[in-house]
């Protein structure tokens, strides 16, 4: 009976030396092209022709996106109504 008690207790090294040598591993999300996409970053998602701002998050150990609005941002530039360069030189017909 006075040996259970030692093999227990010389096996437990072994068993958690194993998770401590773990790697850790980097988790992100991926966009339409394929390219990392780190948590925490905000994109202009468009599925289904529906467009939406997202954000890369965790969720159960898995990154996903969630969508944070409805649209996506965009500059607020004012348009002249005026092209930007002469045109003036250019024949239409050709």
């Amino acid at each position: 009976m006075k040996w259970i008690p030692i093999v227990l207790i010389t096996a437990t090294p072994a068993f958690s030396g194993g998770l401590a040598q773990q790697k850790t591993i980097d988790c992100y999300c991926t966009d339409k092209t394929g390219s990392r996409v780190e948590l925490g970053e905000m994109t202009c998602l468009q599925v289904d022709g529906r467009m939406f701002m997202a954000q890369c998050q965790m969720s159960l150990n898995v990154p996903m996106w969630r969508e944070i609005s409805d649209g996506c941002l965009s500059s607020s530039l004012r348009q002249s109504p005026e092209p930007a360069i002469d045109t003036g030189g250019i024949d239409a017909k050709i």
